[in-house]
């Protein structure tokens, strides 16, 4: 499905003007111009160059950052497309302490888990709000594990919250489960483990009572759990740098 989506995109993409944006990643190219990783509204992940982008004559100089919402447009033949132009589409998310650490690590989960020209505008909905929530927010914890929650969801990846896999039954509040990758929970008699954990958080984490601090760290464990397995065990640069800093408490 997605070759046939990614040749059909392809086929009818080769100029697009004024799409909606934002910047995932950056890197330097050649003298002076950058490789832009963009999440756009209607086509998905692009990769573009944006040609003497960092010549301080360029009329995109302070444009091309994360967290700004853009117009962009450009010209593409094969995966790696020609930025033509971008302009702001507002003001930029002003997001700072740990909110930009958190903004980074979303970007990163992004850059992971999309394909491009695989258009997902939901996800591209979906960034744009964890972008603002993130402004000025003290509770960057409970703000990314419900944002997480949605991304595996509309991935595909979603958790079934529902019921034990094996007997069907809703979850018990004073049972224990364990999580079995690609299966769900299951009942067990164990209280310990990566992936155990008694029913009224798991139900806590489904309704997203994270201003409980055992549901938030719960989530916590959980999410990160999932987020690995999905990855294929790839390691993520900002998740150490949170880590690092919070022990946990965030990511």
């Amino acid at each position: 499905m997605r070759s046939s989506n990614y040749a059909f995109t392809m086929t009818i993409a080769r100029r697009v003007t004024q799409q909606p944006g934002y910047i995932l990643h950056y890197r330097p190219f050649r003298d002076s111009s950058q490789i832009l990783e963009i999440i756009t509204r209607d086509y998905g992940k692009i990769t573009v160059v944006a040609r003497g982008s960092r010549s301080k004559k360029s009329r995109l100089s302070g444009i091309l950052r994360p967290f700004l919402p853009l117009r962009v447009s450009w010209s593409s033949k094969s995966n790696l497309g020609t930025l033509t132009g971008a302009e702001s589409d507002g003001l930029s998310a002003g997001i700072s302490g740990d909110s930009i650490f958190s903004a980074y690590y979303v970007n990163e989960l992004l850059l992971n888990f999309l394909h491009r020209y695989d258009p997902q505008p939901e996800i591209f909905i979906l960034y744009k709000k964890i972008i603002h929530n993130l402004v000025g927010t003290s509770d960057v914890a409970k703000k990314l594990r419900s944002f997480e929650l949605e991304l595996l969801k509309l991935l595909g990846y979603g958790v079934n919250f529902d019921h034990d896999s094996d007997s069907i039954k809703p979850l018990n509040e004073d049972l224990y489960y364990q999580y079995q990758m690609e299966k769900g929970f299951v009942a067990t008699n164990s209280t310990e483990g990566a992936l155990v954990f008694c029913g009224k958080l798991l139900i806590g984490i489904s309704e997203e009572r994270f201003e409980d601090k055992n549901v938030l760290k719960a989530a916590n464990r959980f999410l990160r759990q999932i987020i690995d397995f999905h990855l294929g065990g790839k390691q993520l640069k900002s998740r150490k740098v949170l880590l690092d800093l919070h022990r946990n408490k965030i990511v």
